[in-house]
């Protein structure tokens, strides 16, 4: 797929996350247009997959068969090794739907007294872009971003587990980095990076 396969002045994001439609958006520049799936439907995506691919694959055709555009869909996660990858794809409802701060408690207390050195954990995202609900060619791209998680919340940016997520190269957590450095290390930036790539938008 190229830019010129597609009418790309337009996309629908399967999200209702505005934030990650903020960020996404920056990321994408001015020629592009994202647009909020909740412009054409209520409810999201069932997310039944049992991989990050999976479920951006579910919401990416939920949000193009509803819209009739061009659709971005964005599972991402954090995986903690002393936790075997947990919380991975259930890292948004990780305390079962009651939001990032509920999401942060339950993973300190599930690391209580693990060292600091056994606390290394990143950050996935996976990108799905289709041309249309039916398209048998999707653009899969992933990002990584490697870490460690801390033993209290630091910072006041960013969302979901960033005030936990100690970010090594800048001896910070992903909540003090400012948008635009976040943006380009995140594991979201990584793989919006890759998109950008098979696009012929970098």
């Amino acid at each position: 797929m190229t830019e010129r396969d597609l009418p790309f002045n337009q996309l629908v994001l399967a999200s209702g996350n505005a934030k990650k439609i903020t960020e996404l958006q920056s990321m994408l520049g001015d020629r592009v247009e994202v647009v909020p799936q909740g412009r054409f439907v209520a409810e999201e995506a069932e997310e039944t997959g049992l991989t990050f691919v999976e479920n951006a694959l579910i919401k990416a055709r939920h949000a193009a068969r509803a819209s009739g555009l061009p659709a971005l869909a964005d599972d991402s996660g954090l995986a903690v090794d002393a936790l075997g990858g947990a919380p991975g794809i259930y890292s948004a409802r990780y305390a079962g739907g009651a939001g990032d701060q509920a999401n942060n408690a339950k993973l300190l207390e599930a690391l209580s007294g693990v060292p600091e050195a056994q606390r290394t954990a990143r950050f996935i995202s996976v990108l799905v872009l289709l041309r249309h609900a039916e398209d048998p060619t999707p653009i899969i791209c992933e990002g990584v971003w490697e870490g460690r998680i801390l033993e209290a919340p630091r910072g006041e940016n960013g969302f979901g587990y960033d005030p936990l997520f100690w970010v090594p190269e800048c001896e910070c957590s992903s909540a003090e980095l400012d948008a635009a450095t976040k943006n380009r290390l995140s594991h979201r930036g990584r793989a919006m990076a890759l998109l950008h790539q098979r696009l012929g938008l970098a």
